[in-house]
């Protein structure tokens, strides 16, 4: 594998001379140039002149107008010098300067700057940090009145400090970046396609540049089994979201980090996609990444990283997101609101901690990730990959093809567009893939649909009026962000492994049950559930679920919202079935053919690949003793899912198996039907391809904070 080694004299004098100009091409004193540097002046003052008028007391004479002036000037001024030390502070203090920086670096500025202002009386520090907040307070807002949003203008400032860390690296050759959109589907990045939501890539699209394909994820279409497969070529670790581990006697989650980082130590060979130097960021498992940015399996800040310190100390980074985290807020209360008072159908409850992920995932972290991904690439790590989590998050509860949801693709867009540009400003040579890990499919719930969640169903079938069933809350998934950035999992040391007992949501909470009463553990990944029963080992067969469990098949398939219901015979084979008809499916995926005994066939309204899919589910580990898919509407393209989520993922129907992969027309990409394999292979070898890897890359330690 290729190392990150320098250029030659004279390469390196090209190179910034060319970055010398294109800086200078930047800056040349144009009208738009001019209107820039005007706006930010007129902005820092009214926010200024706004701040000092709502601190106590009187700091300024009345009309003096000279003095906020001075103080604008003092503040940019003082900014210029004072954010490098900042930023070299948080690199050297990690985590915890990160957060310190990032409430306080515009407080230490404001601060500096009113000493150097003589007119202006002394203000005490906790007033000085009060109205630091309330100039970026008033600033956003002022942006947000002018731009509708100040996205542009951290984009730009993020852009500049790259180049100029660039300018400082002396590194070349090619590499690769690749941006996966979670959740995006092939079919909705063509709709957005046609209604101009994605005007970036579409253009590269129509231009011939790039070629767009579908690949099929199967069963379950998750982003852990999705990362699991394009990082690592790893199919069989992953059958769900969530899932029970009947050896270790407890629930697997993926959004929990200890969980994450045993999965992955589990199946890695040290050979991922982002071995040997790479980057992974916002990922569930890291590809064997050298640095893993935001990473579940590896939970930390990357406090030894200048993205992240420079994104804490800048004008338009930690403030800004806090900001605009707050404007998301409100922003999904009002988005909600209207869709009660229109009464729009589907939908689900968006209140709750919701309102909280929604603006971390797509304003504080996807701006971080930003941050990180730009200083990765101007350092000339070889190969990126980021997860942009926004779509994903509000798709699952506005749904999939509202406003809302679409809205979230602009901005992705922006950033695709923005890491671009970036990718041409740097030493290395950077082809830019876009993937995605599943899609969404939009649908009532069981519970809309039932009165009662799955849980509650298999508990009645299971013991009535006494209750053997365990559930997992449904909400987990979606706090990832929040585990992700949670201050435990930032200071985790990365040894501990504490599991602890089975967690149940207060509502599923249950009395003793009779000895006699097997526990049944049911665990639901979108429209996709796992049913266990605890006190058996191993993989029960079907005659092994029916002799403990007399009533739960029938009782399964009579349930009007459950589309199919999967279990193992002694020979391998699979009896799928529901109240209308029954079909055994080979362990090669062949169907047995229809007779009139066997009623209508479940898997009919699934699709053809519906069968293989199961049968490549069931070589997965961990696979449910009962495996349920949700109810699928054709007509409506619509499926039941099994959490409170109007758009879900995990089982088959529609098009949350049908992900997407852009990827430049000149790459050797093979015709035909795509699997996660699929592009994970053409992914490694265009690595080989560009001299970025052998065929034994070898394993990078993680960097540790600090290092």
């Amino acid at each position: 594998m290729t190392g990150q080694g320098g250029k030659g004299g004279q390469g390196s004098l090209r190179r910034r001379l060319t970055l010398a100009r294109r800086d200078l091409a930047r800056t040349r004193l144009t009208w738009t140039w001019l209107r820039a540097v005007v706006r930010s002046l007129v902005v820092s003052f009214v926010a200024l002149t706004v701040t000092l008028a709502l601190v106590p007391g009187r700091q300024v004479p009345e009309g003096d107008v000279t003095s906020v002036v001075l103080l604008v000037l003092a503040v940019l001024l003082v900014g210029a010098l004072l954010r490098p030390l900042l930023t070299r502070i948080t690199v050297i203090t990690g985590v915890f300067g990160l957060l310190l920086t990032g409430f306080l670096a515009q407080s230490v500025v404001l601060g500096v700057a009113l000493a150097l202002v003589p007119s202006i009386e002394p203000i005490d520090f906790p007033e000085i940090v009060l109205a630091a907040w309330l100039v970026a307070i008033v600033a956003a807002v002022l942006n947000w009145v002018v731009d509708a949003s100040s996205e542009e203008v951290f984009l730009a400032q993020v852009l500049g400090r790259s180049v100029r860390t660039a300018r400082r690296t002396e590194v070349s050759g090619p590499g690769l970046l690749v941006v996966q959109l979670d959740g995006v589907s092939e079919p909705l990045l063509r709709q957005a396609a046609a209604a101009g939501s994605m005007p970036y890539l579409t253009g590269l699209l129509r231009s011939g540049d790039y070629r767009l394909r579908t690949w099929h994820t199967g069963i379950p279409s998750t982003t852990p089994a999705g990362q699991a497969v394009l990082l690592h070529g790893e199919e069989a670790a992953v059958p769900g979201f969530r899932w029970y581990d009947k050896a270790a006697g407890r629930v697997v989650r993926a959004s929990r980090p200890d969980d994450a980082a045993e999965v992955e130590a589990a199946f890695t060979d040290g050979r991922g996609l982002l071995a040997g130097g790479g980057t992974s960021v916002a990922t569930i498992f890291s590809g064997d990444a050298g640095l893993r940015a935001l990473t579940m399996s590896h939970a930390r800040l990357p406090g030894s990283e200048r993205g992240a310190a420079e994104y804490a100390a800048s004008r338009s980074g930690f403030v800004r997101s806090i900001v605009l985290f707050v404007g998301e807020i409100l922003t999904e209360w009002y988005q909600a609101r209207r869709q009660r008072h229109r009464d729009v159908v589907p939908r689900v409850d968006r209140g709750g901690t919701f309102r909280l992920l929604r603006g971390l995932t797509t304003v504080v972290l996807k701006d971080l990730s930003v941050a990180i991904v730009a200083d990765q690439l101007a350092r000339g790590v070889p190969v990126v990959w980021v997860d942009f989590l926004d779509y994903d998050e509000v798709a699952h509860h506005a749904g999939p093809t509202r406003a809302e949801s679409m809205h979230t693709l602009e901005s992705l867009d922006r950033a695709l567009r923005f890491l671009a540009e970036l990718a041409e400003e740097v030493g290395r040579d950077y082809e830019i893939a876009v993937v995605s890990d599943h899609g969404q499919t939009q649908g009532a719930t069981f519970r809309q649909l039932t009165g009662r969640s799955l849980a509650q169903a298999v508990r009645e079938l299971v013991e009535p009026g006494e209750g053997g069933t365990g559930s997992v809350a449904d909400d987990d998934e979606h706090r990832a962000p929040a585990e992700t950035l949670a201050p435990a999992n930032l200071l985790r040391a990365g040894g501990a492994r504490g599991h602890g007992l089975v967690e149940r949501s207060a509502a599923t909470r249950e009395p003793a049950r009779p000895a006699d009463v097997p526990q049944v553990q049911v665990l639901a990944s979108g429209g996709l559930a796992h049913l266990y029963v605890c006190d058996r080992p191993g993989r029960l067969t079907r005659a092994e679920v029916e002799a403990a469990l007399p009533a739960l098949l029938p009782g399964l398939c009579a349930l009007e919202h459950v589309g199919v219901v999967v279990t193992r015979r002694d020979d391998g084979a699979l009896v799928v079935e529901n109240g209308r008809g029954r079909r055994a499916v080979a362990p090669d995926g062949s169907v047995a053919p229809a007779s009139a005994a066997d009623g209508d066939d479940p898997l009919a309204v699934y699709g053809p690949g519906a069968a293989a899919d199961l049968a490549a589910l069931e070589r997965k580990q961990h696979v449910g003793d009962v495996v349920l898919l949700a109810r699928y509407d054709p007509r409506l393209d619509e499926v039941a899912a099994f959490e409170e989520l109007v758009g879900s993922h995990g089982g088959i129907g529609g098009p949350q198996t049908l992900a997407l992969f852009a990827h430049p027309e000149h790459w050797d990409v093979p015709e035909g039907r795509l699997g996660g394999t699929d592009v994970h292979r053409v992914l490694v070898e265009r690595l080989v391809t560009l001299g970025l890897r052998d065929d034994e890359p070898v394993a990078t330690e993680p960097a540790e904070v600090g290092r």
